[in-house]
C-alpha cells in the first residue's frame, strides 16, 4: 500500500511540472508596443521601458553573436576602441542584418575620430531600424560635428518624437535653441 502511495504521489507531482513548465511564459511586449507605450510614458517610468528596448535590439538570435557585441561593448566601456571596432567588425560580417551590430560599430568609429565609417554604419543601422533613436541621436551629434546644426537639429527632434524623455537629446536641442537653431520666429 505504501509504494501504491508512493507511486501515485511521483505521477501526481510530474504531472504538475508537466503542467507548469508547458504553460505559456508571459508574453514580453514587441519592440513595437515597446515604442508605443515609450511616447506615452510618464518620465518616471521611460528609462525601464528604453532599458527594455535596448534589451529587446541586443537580441541577435544566435548566443555567439550576442557575445561579439557584449565583446565589443565591453571594449568600448573600457575605451579599448580599435578591439570594440574588431569584435563589431565581426559580428556585422556574421549577422549583416543584425541592426544593433552596425549601432555599435559606428559608435566605435566615431570614438575613434572616423566619421565616414561612422555614418556608414549608422546608414546602415537605421535602414535595419528606423526607430533606433540612439543611433538618431548619433546622427544628430555627427552633425553637430560637421556643423550641420539645422539637420542635427531635424535629428535630434525625430528622437524626442519616439523617445520624448531622452535627456541627452533634449539637452542637445535645447542648446541648439540657445544658439539660434530651430527656434520658430
Amino acid at each position: 500500500m505504501g509504494i501504491k502511495l508512493f507511486n501515485l504521489k511521483l505521477i501526481v507531482t510530474a504531472f504538475a511540472a508537466i503542467v507548469t513548465f508547458s504553460l505559456p511564459v508571459a508574453a514580453q511586449d514587441s519592440p513595437q508596443v515597446l515604442l508605443e507605450k515609450l511616447k506615452t510614458a510618464p518620465e518616471a517610468e521611460a528609462a525601464g521601458i528604453e532599458r527594455q528596448l535596448s534589451n529587446e535590439w541586443s537580441k541577435s538570435g544566435s548566443p555567439a553573436m550576442d557575445l561579439l557585441l557584449k565583446r565589443g561593448r565591453d571594449a568600448l566601456a573600457k575605451d579599448d576602441t580599435q578591439a570594440a571596432i574588431e569584435h563589431f567588425t565581426a559580428l556585422t560580417d556574421h549577422a549583416p542584418d543584425f541592426a544593433e551590430g552596425w549601432h555599435m560599430r559606428a559608435t566605435a568609429y566615431f570614438r575613434s575620430g572616423l566619421y565616414g565609417p561612422a555614418l556608414d554604419d549608422l546608414q546602415r543601422a537605421l535602414a535595419l531600424n528606423p526607430d533606433n533613436f540612439n543611433a538618431i541621436f548619433g546622427l544628430g551629434v555627427m552633425f553637430q560635428e560637421f556643423d550641420d546644426l539645422s539637420r542635427a537639429a531635424q535629428a535630434f527632434r525625430a528622437v524626442l518624437a519616439l523617445h520624448p524623455h531622452h535627456e541627452n537629446a533634449k539637452s542637445a536641442l535645447e542648446q541648439l535653441k540657445r544658439s539660434g537653431i530651430g527656434r520658430t520666429l
